[in-house]
């Protein structure tokens, strides 16, 4: 059976390649080196067992696959304006429900995909939700993103990492960070439940002002209402002219005179 020379070759380079290490997290992580950070651990992972864990022929796969048809769309882009949550930098008691909300932007040129969401992907757990979904904002368009938190049981800084993701698992734009302080003495959920009161217009002693010129009102005990007399020459709303009285105007001076 003859072998032929160069099959003997490639298969010997091939070999001596994946030598360097069979390390999996080594080969992702000098994955990402080359690539940059438009891949994620999915991407890596597929990538480097689709060529048998051979780095320089994952590599190549992953830019002859980017510089086809579909990397002709720029990624998507989002833009963190501000972190919108009310009483933001406040401290929050132990064990207290509490909702975060970031203003974002889609800083980029096109329409963002279906499917996106904004997820989890490092930190403490402080939602029953990992991942909410976003919508399709268009270009410079901005909207308000919230998800409901509970602060955890124990006093202290919690911390978590939240990106932006496409439905294939591509992260893009900016980072979300979510860093809390729990105190016993937080104030951030009180203050959140007075703002939703204030917007709602039932705050404790609020309503309008009361007007000084209103007809007044009949007492609980069903009386009428005491009937409040103008002042002379000055007519109510509603009620005949008081009749003209002298007594009150000031004397003469041309009488006195003569």
């Amino acid at each position: 059976m003859e072998v032929d020379d160069a099959d003997v070759d490639s298969t010997l380079l091939q070999q001596f390649s994946c030598m360097g290490t069979t390390d999996r997290d080594v080969l992702i992580s000098q994955f990402y080196k080359l690539v940059g950070d438009g891949a994620n651990d999915r991407d890596a992972a597929f990538y480097l067992d689709m060529n048998n864990w051979n780095l320089q022929e994952a590599v190549g796969a992953y830019f002859d696959l980017q510089s086809g048809p579909v990397a002709l769309l720029p990624p998507p882009s989002l833009v963190l304006l501000e972190d919108a949550t009310v009483g933001g930098g406040e401290s929050v008691p132990p064990d207290t429900a509490f909702v975060k909300t970031w203003r974002i932007k889609n800083g980029g040129r096109e329409r963002w995909p279906r499917g996106c969401v904004l997820r989890l992907v490092y930190g403490i757990q402080l939602s029953e939700q990992t991942s909410v979904p976003l919508s399709c904002l268009e270009p410079d368009q901005v909207t308000d993103v919230s998800i409901p938190m509970r602060s955890p049981t124990e006093p202290g800084i919690y911390q978590s990492k939240w990106r932006a993701t496409t439905v294939t698992g591509a992260d893009f734009g900016d980072v979300i960070w979510v860093i809390l302080t729990v105190q016993p003495d937080g104030v951030t959920a009180v203050t959140q439940q007075m703002t939703r009161l204030a917007e709602l217009g039932t705050l404790p002693g609020s309503g309008p002002p009361a007007n000084p010129f209103a007809e007044p009102s009949s007492p609980p005990d069903g009386r009428p209402a005491p009937h409040l007399a103008p002042f002379p020459g000055v007519n109510a709303p509603g009620r005949p002219a008081a009749p003209a009285d002298d007594s009150w105007a000031l004397p003469n001076a041309d009488a006195d005179m003569d």
